[in-house]
Formats: structure tokens, sequence, C-alpha cells
């Protein structure tokens, strides 16, 4: 059994370099963030491809440990490893593995046996979810769940990728409470990911409170709040520059970093980076904007989390 001290961040990720990226059809029905195609995909491959190295490279300057594995070269989105899979704590400490159920068919060749059987060489698997395709139901890991790891809340945007049923069910399994609340972004659609719209380090909170529905909005403030971590709020215009789609990451010597995209940095006020870097070292960046508006997603997508 693998334990270890329960963290809300780790200090080891998964990177899943792309061979075949392009804007995946079967996605942009949801992912309101997502551009159609060019005529040559050829070219936004090679550039995913370089925007994907220098990011992985920025990872590891800060002193993160990344373990790297090439994609396949039919699956467009496995540069966004972190929707299949995921590892975390139960609550007697041991680190475990879930897999998840895809909504697009042609993302689910992304569990691959040969990762599957990688992960599962650390891993004890806990939960598997991904039979549930078949019933047409759907969460997609991280991207599904934002997990508070310190006081096991689980937070959910509801969408077409997050089933209700399916999140309770994790939580109960997980030793989780389970935190839904509905969505609406700039398309007046839902935002299709948790963690497009927020995430949650060890002392903050970065988080869109614009996008959630009233009802729902004061609940999750307060949830947010009792848990004594400081709130910056996310513009809906910051939300479009995946300024919510961020991960804190744990580097040499216990230092905290703030990972993000380039345009999510720029989006950033200096009032809320003065915020972050009162409990981070530094906030790790690079310019991926070919992956962002073909693929309809950013940095924090791409990194899958190794407890």
């Amino acid at each position: 059994m693998l334990k270890r001290p329960i963290t809300q961040s780790t200090g080891h990720i998964m990177m899943m370099e792309p061979r075949g990226f392009y804007s995946n059809p079967e996605t942009i029905e949801t992912n309101t963030y997502q551009a159609e195609n060019p005529p040559n995909t050829a070219t936004i491959q090679e550039l995913a491809k370089h925007e994907f190295r220098r990011l992985r490279d920025r990872i590891v300057e800060a002193g993160i440990a990344v373990t790297t594995v090439l994609g396949h070269p039919d699956s467009p989105d496995d540069i966004f490893c972190n929707n299949w899979v995921s590892t975390q704590f139960m609550k007697n400490g041991e680190a475990t593995l879930v897999y998840y159920p895809m909504l697009a068919p042609n993302r689910r060749i992304e569990r691959r046996p040969e990762v599957m059987s990688l992960l599962e060489s650390r891993y004890r698997i806990a939960l598997d979810l991904s039979a549930e395709e078949k019933n047409g139901k759907y969460l997609e890991s991280t991207g599904a769940l934002w997990m508070d790891r310190i006081h096991f809340v689980a937070y959910s945007s509801l969408s077409s990728r997050a089933d209700a049923g399916l999140a309770r069910r994790w939580c109960a399994e997980m030793g989780f409470e389970y935190a839904p609340f509905h969505t609406k972004n700039h398309a007046g659609k839902p935002v299709y990911h948790s963690d497009v719209m927020m995430f949650i380090g060890t002392g903050y909170v970065g988080i869109c409170l614009e996008c959630i529905l009233p009802e729902d909005r004061a609940a999750i403030r307060t949830k947010l709040e009792a848990t004594g971590r400081e709130i910056v709020e996310i513009s809906m215009d910051q939300l479009r520059q995946f300024c919510g789609n961020s991960l804190e990451l744990i580097g040499t010597g216990g230092a905290r970093k703030l990972v993000m995209s380039g345009n999510a940095y720029r989006a950033y006020t200096d009032a809320q980076k003065a915020v972050f870097l009162k409990y981070v070292s530094e906030i790790v960046y690079a310019d991926i904007p070919t992956i962002e508006k073909y693929g309809g997603g950013s940095a924090r997508c791409m990194l899958l989390e190794l407890f």
C-alpha cells in the first residue's frame, strides 16, 4: 500500500506529448473554448508539440518531477491526460487510482494498456467507473471534480461531462463531501469542466464565481471561505483566457509553484498575482496558444498529478 502524508498538491506529474493533436470534432459541441480546425492540421500538431515541450521544460526547470509519455497518433486530445484517470488520497493516507468514463468515443483510446500498467505498478485501483460509458454517463476525472484534498470536498460544475450520480458515487467511495453547482459561460452553456473555472491551492482558491448561477453561488463561496483559504475571484473575461485552468505543484525543497499558461498569466492583474505569490514562490508559465485555441483546454488539463 502506497501511503503518504495527505497534501493538497504534489511534486510529481505525468504529461503526454501529442502525436496527432487537432481540434476534436467530438468534443466541440460541449467545449465552447475550442475552435474549428484549420485546413492543415499537420501544422497545428507541430506547433502543439513545441508548445508542449516548452511548458514541460519550464515545469522541470521549476524543480517539479515530470514523467513524459508519448501520445497515440490517432488520439487528438491525449495531451489533456488528466481526464480519464486520477490519483488521490483515501482518508487513511493511501494514494490510489481511479478510472473514469469519457463522453467522446475517440477519447477512450487514451486508456492505453501500457499507460495503465505503468500507473497500476504504483497504485491500487480504488474505483473503475469507465464501464458507465455504455450507460451514457460520464465523469471526466479532475476535469469534472476539483478536489480539496485537505478537507475532502469535491467541487463539481455540472455538465454533460460531470454526471451527478457518478460524482456522488465517487464521493461515497473516496470519502469526500460532494459540492455541485450549475454554471453558465459567455456562450450561455455550462462550463464543461470544473478545472476551467476554478483551482485550489494550499492557502488560496482561484474561482470564477461570476459564472456560477446565483442560486448556487453563495453556498459555494461560503464553503470555500470556511476552509480559511483566500479567494481570488476570476472574471468571465479572465475565464476565457484560461485563468481558471491553473495548478499548484511542489518543487525542489518543498517550494510551492503555480502553473498556468502565458495567456492566463498576462490576463491576471498584478494584484491577483500578488495574492498568489503570498502562497507560492513562483508562477510558472509558458505560451501554449495553439493548444488552447484548438484543444479548448490549457495548462492544468495537461498535468496528471501523481501523489
